[in-house]
């Protein structure tokens, strides 16, 4: 392959761009005294840096994973779930068993990955790449019977059941999952520090995302566009004005409020009248 000699395509191509830097070059424009050469360079440098510290932030990440293959496992499926503090809409979850040894550029718990768009393309690559992947919901109406933390749970053992290939092991955010047979161990924080779940972090809130948008297609006046059903000023201000809808949990707080089911801040704190004659 011929290496460009104009900086503009140097540029494009290895600074924008993903390719792999030709032999010689870093040397080549270390002897360039141009300006646009040593800018160039030390950006150059600079992506090296950051690449190889994504590198074995990555490999970090694949630790967990990295043990039980060394067991002979090699289907191992992440899982997660999204949506435990809204005030609406289901909880999601989602189970993704990656293939062995993955790295994805970026790949990280879905909290951390501010970009909806970058969430985005994450998961679809995910999706593309995973030797499986699922999700699981609970319904709002699950979710106030059974209390959210327990739907939550559920969320995640329909996911792990919705896959295709059976796991060989999970690896779950913070907690184990009941019923199922299938091997398994809770990490604390685990969307941050394993990939599988970080895979399957993202791949539930973009899940459940897609869900809250359209409810805002129904309900535009709620803004769960922009929130998600998360307990904001927006939401709980829309709440007050527009009232309870059928995809509001019945057993939060701010819902039983706006219900008139708990007692509000004034008559929680009024004076107690004498009860005597």
């Amino acid at each position: 392959m011929t290496v460009p000699r104009s900086l503009s395509e140097l540029r494009e191509r290895y600074l924008q761009g993903e390719r792999k830097l030709p032999p010689g070059l870093l040397t080549e424009l270390e002897r360039d005294t141009r300006a646009g050469a040593q800018a160039l360079l030390k950006a150059l440098k600079a992506k090296q840096k950051a690449n190889r510290a994504e590198g074995q932030r990555l490999r970090h990440m694949w630790r967990y994973e990295q043990e039980l293959t060394e067991q002979g496992l090699t289907r191992i499926a992440g899982v997660d779930e999204a949506g435990m503090a809204p005030l609406a809409g289901p909880v999601v979850a989602a189970a993704c068993i990656l293939p062995p040894g993955y790295r994805l550029k970026g790949l990280d718990d879905s909290k951390k990955i501010l970009d909806e768009a970058k969430r985005e393309e994450l998961a679809a690559q995910v999706k593309a790449d995973a030797v499986a992947w699922a999700t699981g919901e609970a319904s709002v109406q699950e979710i106030d019977t059974i209390n959210i933390y327990h739907a939550g749970l559920l969320a995640m053992r329909r996911a792990v059941q919705a896959l295709a290939v059976e796991p060989q092991f999970c690896l779950v955010d913070a907690r184990k999952i009941p019923v199922i047979t299938i091997p398994q161990r809770g990490i604390i924080h685990g969307d941050a520090l394993s990939l599988s779940i970080a895979a399957a972090s993202v791949i539930a809130k973009t899940t459940r995302d897609a869900m809250l948008h359209g409810l805002h297609a129904k309900h535009p006046h709620y803004g769960f566009a922009s929130h998600k059903g998360y307990p904001t000023p927006e939401h709980l201000a829309a709440i007050e004005k527009h009232g309870v809808i059928a995809e509001h949990r019945r057993s939060f707080a701010p819902v039983k409020q706006a219900l008139g089911l708990l007692p509000t801040q004034t008559e929680l704190f009024a004076p107690v009248k004498s009860r005597r004659a």
